[in-house]
């Protein structure tokens, strides 16, 4: 296991370059089980949970070739066989096999997915829509059973816009008989990027960006070349840590129109963003004004750069308020915050932010993947020297992010953790 050390203080300056889309990875690879043939997919992030994926797909048969950031898939020889647990218990994102097998083979068994450990996050909602296209679901032994003889279009009203049980459901769908209608759909930019992926493949799918989806079934499904977009999240913590120590930092390979709500936060707290087609530059030269967020559903402002941005505040001036309106337990990292000297209180499912404070170099531990972005960009901040474990949770969702820092200007680096110090961050 390796622990990540940052010294503080350094000014990033220059160039960094987006990957693809983490949130749009983990959905794409699912989704050529429905193919015939090959499907090609470039841009991929190098992350664990991308490979991860990637050894889920073979395990069912697939042959999958990799060549850097290009993936081939052949579905050809894929059976639908049960991933109880093993693997589909290292990310969430391992629900998508569900819908992506039950279009395939109309059945499928899963393991109640794994990944970050962010409260109650349920998939009713991906039952229901399951349920409603013919399908039984049960509970058997801690694994998901989904059988169905045969799927059939149905309108399905989300109780929740989960962009989840969204792509879950269009997945289950798009080789269902007749017509089935998404009401309430979630909007973000990952659902339009799979919806592409599938209609290249032939599938025929409408209203994908707003909150009604409309699939027209078909008998089958063929190989494609799709290329990922940019990962939002990715040029959003960049955006965050520019904002924090940047002196002028340019973000490469970005759609700036996927983080309006984001860049707007940013100016009211007084940095400077300028947009061109694929680029952001942030230049933050003065003191930052304390703004209040509230995380929502897209296009509102991320709940994956809430902890990152809760960082952020931690330098401005006076008092902001944030509050996660969709995990109300993704605030694990205010403790470690709290460590590097961060005056935080908690109340009911907000954080009150109050600055500006010099954070000091501590000993933290990354609890889940945004929570591990939100303690490097601190450790970026503080004083001395900041140690932070748990990058396992990092290694999921950010591609090569020492390196890119380094070549910000940013003093990290990482060392292996002896038996110690593994055995103290087991029982922590």
């Amino acid at each position: 296991m390796q622990k990540m050390l940052v010294e503080g203080g350094n000014l990033l300056k220059g160039q960094v370059r987006i990957s693809g889309a983490k949130n749009s990875a983990v959905a794409l690879l699912p989704a050529a089980i429905l193919a015939d043939s090959d499907v090609t997919i470039e841009g991929l992030p190098e992350i664990s949970d991308v490979y991860t994926l990637g050894d889920l797909l073979e395990e069912i048969g697939g042959k999958v070739e990799w060549d850097g950031q290009k993936v081939t898939i052949d579905p050809e020889h894929m059976v639908s066989m049960p991933l109880p647990n093993g693997k589909v218990k290292k990310l969430r994102a391992s629900y998508y096999f569900m819908g992506a097998m039950l279009g395939k083979f109309n059945q499928a068994v899963i393991g109640l997915p794994g990944g970050c450990h962010l409260g109650p996050r349920p998939i009713d909602q991906h039952i229901k829509g399951f349920e409603a296209l013919g399908a039984v679901v049960t509970n058997e032994q801690g694994a998901i059973y989904i059988r169905a003889k045969e799927l059939t279009g149905a309108r399905i009203y989300l109780d929740v816009s989960s962009v989840g049980a969204t792509i879950n459901i269009m997945l289950a769908a798009v080789k269902a008989k007749g017509k089935t209608v998404i009401e309430n759909a979630a909007k973000e930019p990952e659902i339009i990027d799979v919806a592409t992926l599938l209609t290249n493949m032939g599938a025929k799918i409408k209203g994908v960006g707003t909150d009604e989806i409309r699939i027209e079934g078909v008998s089958s499904l063929h190989g494609c070349t799709h290329t990922i977009i940019p990962d939002r999240i990715e040029a959003g913590t960049y955006a965050i840590a520019a904002a924090a120590m940047g002196s002028e930092v340019v973000i490469d390979n970005v759609i700036p129109q996927h983080l309006e709500s984001v860049l707007a936060k940013l100016r009211e707290m007084g940095v400077t963003v300028e947009e061109s087609d694929e680029q952001l530059l942030i230049a933050s030269r003065g003191p930052l004004k304390s703004v209040d967020i509230k995380t929502l559903v897209y296009p509102g402002f991320p709940t994956d750069l809430q902890q990152p941005f809760t960082t952020l505040l931690t330098k401005a001036v006076n008092t902001g308020v944030v509050t996660d309106t969709i995990y109300s337990a993704r605030l694990k990292h205010i403790d470690e915050l709290r460590r590097m000297n961060a005056i935080i209180k908690v109340e009911g499912g907000s954080a009150i932010v109050s600055g500006p404070v010099q954070l000091e170099g501590a000993r933290v531990k990354a609890s889940d993947l945004r929570a591990g972005a939100a303690l490097i960009i601190a450790g970026l901040m503080a004083n001395g020297i900041t140690e932070i474990t748990g990058l396992e949770h990092v290694d999921r969702g950010y591609e090569k992010i020492t390196e890119k820092l380094v070549n910000l200007g940013a003093n990290v680096w990482r060392e292996e953790m002896s038996e110690h110090e593994i055995e103290q961050f087991q029982n922590s």
